[in-house]
C-alpha cells in the first residue's frame, strides 16, 4: 500500500505526517515518527484529516459569472481584466490578497507577478493578521525577520515564558512537548493571559494581565532586571547597540497597569531572575494588538539585555499560526517586504530586478491588508485576486470588506472551496488543489522547511496556484519568466535568489538548494535554513552585526464609550481552524464546542442580565451578533471571548468578524482583534429548536441558527422571532409523524424513510427542548418508534455521557468524572488507562486534568 510522507494543513508547528490512501478520496492518517517537528505526534485536528478530504463542497471547475467554463476562457479573463485596469489605472490599482495556506512555490511565483512585473507591492497575505507584529519586531531588533529559536530549546529550557499563547489548544504538540520536558527536567512554566485557558491552569504561575498591558510588564521586569544587577553587561557592550537615553525609561505602576498584585509580580521577577535558561514564546494573543509590535520588541529586549539569545534553551520564540506563514515572509507575501528577506533600498529593488530580470520592479512597499481593502471601498484598487483565504470572515470590520467586494468591478478568487462568504463576491472563480493533492514545500515557526506532498488525485478542474498565477502571467506577456514544469523548478529559482548577491548580509539563504534535482525534491527531507540557532555567533544581519535595544513605551487604552464598558477578545478553540471550510466537514472535530459560545464572567452575566446558556447579543461600534452565553470565571470581570471561526455558511449568528474595529499597529499594520469596547445585552427570542437531518440542510430563515456536522448527518440549533411553521420545509420531502401544541407552542416533527431517521425538528416556545445526542444517533442507528421520536429519547433512558472532552474516542465529560470516582483516578494517564481518553492526539489532556481537580476530596488534593 503507498505510504506518502507530508506535512499537517493546520497550525504552524510543521507536523509531519504519513497519509495511506484507502480508496479514491479516503486515506488513514498518523503522525510521522520521522518528522523532527513533531515525531509522530498529531492534535485532533491533524489526527482527522482523514474526514476532510472528500469532494463535499469542493469547487472543482473554473467559473465566469455564473457560468461554468474552461481554463482557457477564465485564465484569459483575468488577465485581460487586469491588464485592462493597469492599462487604464496604473500598477497600484490592482492587487493580490494572499494566504498561509499557500505553499512556498505559490507564494513565490504571485509575489514575483506583482513586484517584478506588474510592478506594484500591492500584495499582502491573512498573515498579516496573526504574525506580522512579530516580522517588524525581529526587523527592528535584529535587521531581518529570523526567529532565534527552535523548538529543542524548549526542551532544554528551565523556564518557559508563554505570552498570549493558548498553546494548548492552538499548538498542541509544541504543547505536548513542553508537558515532556516539564515532566522530565522539572521546567517551570510561567502563563501570560488575560484568560485562565487551559495551558494557564497547568502553569506554575499564571499572570491573568489587564489587555494590551504586555509592554508595561516586560518592561517593568526588564528595569526589575537592572536593579538587581541581572543584565549581562559584556554581551550588551559586545553584540548590541544602545540607543542614547534607552535606560531612562519612564517608570509605570506596573501592578496598576497590568492588574496584577506585587505578590504575583514579585513572584514573577524572582522566577525570572533565578533561571537563566528561558525561553520567551508568543503568538497571536500577543501579535493581534495595536502595540503589538512594541510588545515582541520589549520582550526581545529583555532577552538581548539578560544575554538569554543564542543559547540553547533561551531566546525569543514566535510561534506562527499557519502552516507556511513563514514560507510566505521568506519569498516577500507581505506588502512590507520584497523577496527573500530583501527591504525595498535601491540596491535591493535593483537586485531582486536583475534576478527576476523583470521589465520594472515596485517603487516601494504596498498596502497591508486593511489598507487594501479600504482602497477597494474607496474605489483606488478597481481589480483583486484573493487566494486561499476567507477575507469577508476574518478581516476585522468585515462587513467593510464586504462591502468593498461587492462595489469592487473585478473579484477574482482561487480556492478549492465553491461557496464561501468570499466567493459570494466572485465574478471569477478559479477551482484550486487542497490539502493532499497539493505538491510544495512549506516553512514552520522554527524555520523548518518540509516537504507537503500530494496522496488524491486532482478533483475536476483544479490546478496548483502556482500553475494558475503563472498562466495568468504568461497571458498578461511574460511567457519566458514563468515557464515552470513543475514546483522543484519554482524551489530551485527561490534558492538561487536567497542566495543571490547576498554576501551574507542576509541570514536566510538556501542557495546550496539551487541545483537540486527533480528526484532529490522528490525525496528532500526536513531541514532547518539558519541551524538549530541562527544567532548563536551573536553576529546580527545589521550593518555594524550588532542587535538593536528598540525604547518601547507603554500607552494605556483607552477604555471607550460609556456604551462599551467591556472589552471583546476573540481567539481559536481547540478543534476547528480558521472559517471552517475544512475542520466543519469532520464529525469528530465537530463535536467538542457546537456552537459559538462568548465566555463571560459570573458577576457580568448577572449584572447585564444574562443567562447562563441561554443567548446574547454582542455589540461593538462596528456591529453586533448573537452567540450562547458560557458563564465562566475563567474570564477576567469586564473581558468577553469569542471564537473567530463561524461564518454565513455555518451560523447566522457566532459572527465575529464583524466585531473588531480596524484600529491596527502602527509599525506592522496588524489589526487588534484582543481589545475592541463592546457590551452585551440577553437576547430572548420567541422560541428555541433544533433540527437533526441526514442531508445537508439548507440555510434557515430564522435569526439565529447554527449548522454542525454529526456522525451521520447534520445538527442545526434555531432561534427567532418570527413564526416557525415555515422551518418544517427543512425536513426531507417524506412521510412526516408531527406532534404540536400551538398554546404552549410546541412543535415536533420526524421523518422516517428506509427504516432510519432522515430528519426531525424540534421548537418549543419555553425553552423546554430534549438533549440531542440520542435523536442525532438514530440517523445512522435502527429504526426507533415513532413516539420515541417524538418524545425525544428511547423508551428505556441512557446514560447522559456529558460534553465531548475526548473527541478521538467519544469520551464525555461525565462519563470521565464517574470514573474518577469509581476507580479513585488520580492522573490523567490513569484516566487513560481506563477510557483511552487523552491517549491519541492528547490535545485533551489539559482538560482531563482540569477534571481530576476539580473533585475536592482528599484523594485528589
Amino acid at each position: 500500500m503507498r505510504r506518502v510522507k507530508t506535512t499537517c494543513a493546520y497550525c504552524g508547528v510543521g507536523c509531519g505526517i504519513v497519509a495511506t490512501p484507502t480508496g479514491e478520496r479516503s486515506a488513514t492518517i498518523r503522525g510521522d515518527e520521522s518528522h523532527p517537528a513533531n515525531f509522530g505526534q498529531l492534535c485532533s485536528k491533524g489526527t482527522h484529516l482523514g474526514e476532510t478530504i472528500a469532494l463535499e463542497g469542493r469547487l472543482l471547475h473554473p467559473e465566469v459569472g455564473s457560468r461554468q467554463v474552461g481554463w482557457d476562457a477564465a485564465l484569459q479573463a483575468v488577465a485581460d481584466g487586469f491588464k485592462a485596469t493597469i492599462a487604464q489605472h496604473g500598477p497600484d490599482s490592482v492587487a493580490f490578497y494572499v494566504s498561509g495556506q499557500l505553499l512556498t512555490e505559490d507564494y513565490y511565483v504571485v509575489n514575483k507577478l506583482m513586484k517584478g512585473f506588474i510592478g506594484s507591492a500591492n500584495i499582502d497575505t491573512n498573515s498579516r493578521l496573526c504574525m506580522a507584529s512579530a516580522v517588524a519586531a525581529h526587523n527592528r531588533a535584529f535587521g531581518e525577520d529570523v526567529v532565534p529559536c527552535s523548538y529543542s530549546d524548549l526542551e532544554e529550557a528551565d523556564l518557559i515564558l508563554l505570552v498570549g499563547s493558548n498553546t494548548a489548544w492552538c499548538h498542541p504538540v509544541i504543547w505536548q512537548r513542553i508537558e515532556a520536558a516539564r515532566e522530565q527536567r522539572g521546567t517551570k512554566l510561567v502563563v501570560i493571559d488575560p484568560r485562565r485557558t487551559e495551558t494557564a491552569e497547568r502553569a506554575d504561575l499564571h499572570l491573568p494581565i489587564a489587555p494590551d498591558s504586555d509592554v508595561a510588564l516586560f518592561n517593568g521586569l526588564l528595569r526589575e532586571m537592572k536593579s538587581r544587577w541581572q543584565l549581562d553587561g559584556a554581551y550588551l557592550a559586545q553584540h548590541v547597540s544602545v540607543p542614547e537615553g534607552f535606560w531612562d525609561m519612564e517608570t509605570v505602576d506596573v501592578a496598576k497597569a497590568c492588574e496584577l498584585s506585587q505578590a504575583q509580580l514579585d513572584a514573577f521577577y524572582d522566577l525570572f531572575a533565578e533561571t537563566p535558561r528561558t525561553v520567551t514564546l508568543f503568538s497571536q494573543g500577543a501579535n493581534q494588538s495595536v502595540s503589538g509590535t512594541d510588545k515582541g520588541n520589549a520582550i526581545i529586549n529583555l532577552h538581548l539585555a539578560t544575554g538569554r539569545i543564542g543559547k540553547p534553551g533561551a531566546g525569543p520564540f514566535s510561534i506562527t499560526g499557519q502552516p507556511n506563514a513563514m514560507g510566505g515572509r521568506e519569498v516577500g507575501g507581505l506588502a512590507s517586504m520584497l523577496a527573500a528577506h530583501m527591504g525595498f533600498s535601491d540596491a535591493e529593488r535593483d537586485c531582486a530586478q536583475r534576478f527576476w530580470q523583470s521589465p520594472t520592479i515596485c517603487a516601494g512597499p504596498g498596502l497591508k491588508a486593511v489598507d487594501m481593502f479600504n482602497a477597494v471601498a474607496d474605489g483606488r484598487i478597481k481589480a483583486i485576486w484573493v487566494m486561499a483565504t476567507n477575507p469577508a470572515v476574518s478581516m476585522p470590520d468585515a462587513n467593510v470588506v464586504r462591502a468593498a467586494l461587492a462595489a469592487c468591478p473585478l473579484v477574482v478568487v482561487s480556492d478549492c472551496i465553491g461557496d464561501t462568504d468570499t466567493t459570494a463576491f466572485a465574478h471569477i472563480k478559479l477551482p484550486a488543489l487542497g490539502w493532499g493533492e497539493k505538491d510544495g514545500t512549506v516553512t514552520n515557526s522554527e524555520r523548518r522547511i518540509s516537504r507537503q506532498r500530494g496522496f488524491l488525485e486532482a478533483p475536476g478542474d483544479a490546478k496548483p496556484d502556482w500553475w494558475i498565477v503563472s498562466e495568468v502571467a504568461k497571458r498578461m506577456g511574460w511567457v519566458d519568466r514563468f515557464s515552470y514544469p513543475n514546483a522543484a523548478a519554482i524551489f530551485r529559482e527561490y534558492a538561487a535568489q536567497t542566495g543571490f548577491e547576498n554576501g551574507g548580509t542576509r541570514l536566510l539563504d538556501i542557495s546550496d538548494k539551487t541545483d537540486i534535482s527533480d528526484a532529490d525534491y522528490d525525496a528532500m527531507q526536513p531541514f532547518l535554513w539558519g541551524g538549530t540557532s541562527p544567532l548563536a555567533s551573536a553576529r546580527f544581519p545589521t550593518p555594524d552585526g550588532k542587535a538593536r535595544l528598540v525604547p518601547v513605551r507603554y500607552q494605556a487604552r483607552d477604555d471607550g464609550a460609556l456604551d462599551y464598558p467591556l472589552r471583546l477578545n476573540t481567539g481559536r478553540y481547540r478543534d476547528q481552524w480558521h472559517t471552517m471550510t475544512r475542520t466543519g466537514l469532520s464529525p469528530k472535530l465537530s463535536q467538542h464546542r457546537r456552537e459559538p459560545l462568548v465566555e463571560v464572567h459570573p458577576d457580568m452575566v448577572a449584572r447585564f442580565g444574562l443567562d447562563d446558556g441561554g443567548l446574547a447579543m454582542v455589540e461593538t461600534a462596528q456591529g453586533n451578533s448573537v452567540f450562547r452565553v458560557a458563564s465562566t470565571d475563567n474570564q477576567r470581570r469586564r473581558d468577553l471571548f469569542v471564537p473567530m471561526h463561524w461564518t454565513d455558511q455555518t451560523s447566522g449568528g457566532g459572527r465575529t468578524g464583524l466585531l473588531p474595529a480596524q484600529d491596527r499597529d502602527p509599525v506592522s499594520g496588524q489589526p487588534g482583534f484582543k481589545n475592541t469596547p463592546a457590551t452585551i445585552r440577553t437576547w430572548l427570542p420567541r422560541w428555541t429548536g433544533f433540527l437533526v437531518s441526514k442531508a445537508m440542510p439548507a440555510i434557515p430563515a430564522c435569526t439565529y441558527w447554527t449548522r454542525v456536522r454529526t456522525a451521520h448527518g447534520w445538527l442545526v440549533e434555531l432561534a427567532g422571532d418570527d413564526e416557525p411553521d415555515a422551518l418544517l420545509s427543512l425536513l426531507p420531502a417524506c412521510n412526516r409523524a408531527e406532534m404540536s401544541d400551538s398554546r404552549r407552542g410546541i412543535m415536533r416533527a420526524a421523518v422516517v424513510a428506509d427504516g432510519q431517521l432522515q430528519g426531525a425538528l424540534f421548537i418549543a416556545r419555553d425553552g423546554g427542548l430534549p438533549p440531542r445526542d440520542w435523536l442525532v444517533e438514530q440517523l445512522g442507528g435502527e429504526e426507533a418508534a415513532t413516539l420515541e421520536l417524538l418524545a425525544g429519547r428511547p423508551a428505556t433512558p441512557q446514560a447522559d455521557r456529558g460534553p465531548i472532552v475526548c473527541v478521538c474516542f467519544d469520551v464525555g465529560m461525565k462519563t470521565i468524572l464517574e470514573t474518577i470516582r469509581a476507580e479513585t483516578l488520580t492522573s490523567v494517564e490513569a484516566v487513560g488507562s481506563a477510557l483511552n481518553a487523552g491517549t491519541n492526539c492528547g490535545s485533551c489532556r489539559p482538560a482531563i486534568a482540569r477534571l481530576l481537580e476539580t473533585e475536592r476530596s482528599p484523594v485528589y488534593a
